[in-house]
């Protein structure tokens, strides 16, 4: 008998009077909202513009929508294509079902085209927006709570999360909340970026390189712990293989673009002011006031000695 558990929602739908509020779609929602507002801060400390991030997730969002779409049917296609489903399910988004790397692949492609359009670098973006990004992971999982998917296997540890579907080749019991190991995961991700970015001045899509390489060292895992159907390759998931492979990309890249590219950039956004650059500038001029005289003063000096050397020439003349 289970002494402790996460209990999961009867529901994965709440209703605001008439109006139905699916919990999977509201965690979506409120993580981009985040991603986007700590994605703004860390660009305006850059030197961007505001407002500037949530122009370019104008295109980011829907791309990273269809594409994460796009990986779920594809890599899980019985799910909606095999005898007895309807195909029609795999537009129903709502019901759950993205998948993170076509999410960020074709998200990317999104601000790729939107960078372009405003003449930004797409890695200097990457780098603003990647601990955003984990954040919105860590909100977004909890949506697969409200639908009772994506956990792992039996066990009867306090913070197991109870699963009492049945749809869907469900059985009823309690499971490692694999959920709660991600979204808690990702808070960690997206404070370690934050704070190598702070402490190395990662720049040229280094930091955001960085949110990859850590997500999928837990994703591997974690990954590794769930129990729901997936497609296996010499004994692990397709998911595993794919964690691997994009871990192992995103640290060449590290690795490479510190060697050909050190640094941070400094200029993210043309014509725009403000940032590190702007706050050093600011720093230093007040340094000035306060010590040195300035260019002005130095200047008025220069000619009140001029003015007495003059008076002093023609009062020799004089005499």
């Amino acid at each position: 008998m289970e002494l402790a558990y996460i209990p999961s929602p009867s529901s994965g739908v709440l209703y605001l009077g008439p109006v139905p509020l699916r919990g999977y779609a509201f965690c979506i929602i409120i993580g981009v909202f985040v991603a986007v507002w700590l994605g703004n801060k860390r660009w305006i400390a850059r030197g961007g513009r505001a407002g500037t991030v949530a122009d370019i997730a104008v295109w980011a969002v829907p791309f990273g929508l269809i594409g994460g779409r796009l990986y779920h049917v594809i890599t899980d296609y019985q799910l909606y294509f095999s005898e007895g489903r309807d195909w029609v399910d795999a537009f129903k988004i709502w019901e759950g079902g993205l998948g993170i790397w076509g999410a960020i692949a074709f998200g990317a492609l999104g601000a790729w085209i939107g960078c372009r359009r405003r003449g930004i670098p797409l890695p200097a973006y990457a780098d603003a927006i990647a601990p955003g990004i984990a954040f919105a992971q860590a909100i977004g999982r909890w949506g697969n709570w409200f639908n009772q998917e994506l956990y792992g296997r039996a066990t009867d540890l306090p913070w197991a999360v109870e699963i009492t579907s049945s749809s869907d080749g469900r059985v009823a019991g309690t499971y490692h909340p694999t959920f709660l190991y991600e979204s808690l995961w990702c808070v960690g991700v997206a404070l370690l970026v934050i704070w190598a970015d702070r402490r190395f001045k990662l720049g040229h899509g280094r930091a955001f390189a960085l949110y990859v390489a850590a997500y999928c060292a837990g994703r591997f895992w974690i990954e590794y712990m769930r129990v729901d159907e997936a497609h296996h390759i010499l004994g692990l998931r397709l998911n595993n293989w794919t964690a691997v492979l994009v871990f192992l990309l995103a640290v060449l890249y590290i690795v490479l673009s510190a060697r050909k590219r050190p640094g941070r950039e400094d200029v993210v956004e043309p014509g725009a002011s403000g940032g590190e650059a702007a706050s050093d500038e600011a720093e230093a001029v007040e340094k000035g006031e306060e010590g040195a005289p300035s260019e002005k003063e130095e200047s008025s000096e220069a000619e009140a000695e001029a003015e007495d050397s003059k008076d002093g020439a023609g009062s020799a003349k004089k005499s």
